[in-house]
């Protein structure tokens, strides 16, 4: 019988041989387990106008799905808001979570690709973490991904993208990051 070899990201490959090995170092774990990697990513998209055009939240999820690669689904308005005419239970926006091979073919994508493309960019903010490891970014525009077609876009969107690690600090987590190839500003 012939073997099939599974497939793994060049990024989660290199994660392994190399970063984990160097953060084990800088931070003195005792164990490997001990030491920092990428648990998810999750995109969302918030779309207010979907209040009052159902068709917009419909582009934004086959978006977000030709982005990700993933399955998309909509959210929903966790309380009414009346300024907003929003009502508890109305579908406001979108998200998928990455994990696995997914998320790290997303993030090369995200930091090999896409940020490159952004207008007049000069790094991510490195103050950009919560205090628990995790990293927060917000995209301006959708178009920066390879993957959308100017021409069918209903309307530019924004994005956030949150970015989930096992590390405790956010000294471990910017070290994990950088060390992946996210461009911080200096």
């Amino acid at each position: 019988m012939a073997t099939t070899k599974t497939y793994i990201p060049k990024l989660k490959e290199f994660y392994r041989t190399k970063i984990a090995k160097e953060l084990k170092e800088e931070f003195n774990y005792k164990s490997a387990m001990q030491v920092p990697r990428l648990e998810k990513i999750i995109l969302s998209v918030g779309c207010g106008e979907a209040i009052l055009n159902k068709k917009l939240l419909d582009s934004v999820l086959k978006e977000l799905e030709q982005i990700s690669g993933l399955k998309a689904v909509k959210t929903k308005a966790k309380k009414s808001i009346a300024g907003f005419k929003v009502r508890e239970g109305m579908e406001i926006g979108a998200m998928v979570t990455l994990r696995g091979n997914h998320m790290y073919d997303f993030f090369n994508k995200l930091v090999n690709v896409a940020l490159p493309r952004v207008k007049d960019f000069r790094g991510i903010n490195p103050n950009a973490f919560d205090g628990h490891g995790n990293f927060a970014l917000g995209i301006k525009e959708q178009i920066i991904f390879p993957e959308i077609d100017y021409d069918k876009i209903e309307r530019i969107s924004g994005m956030n993208i949150v970015i989930v690690t096992s590390a405790h600090s956010d000294a471990e987590a910017k070290s994990l990051l950088s060390k992946l190839g996210m461009p911080f500003r200096k």
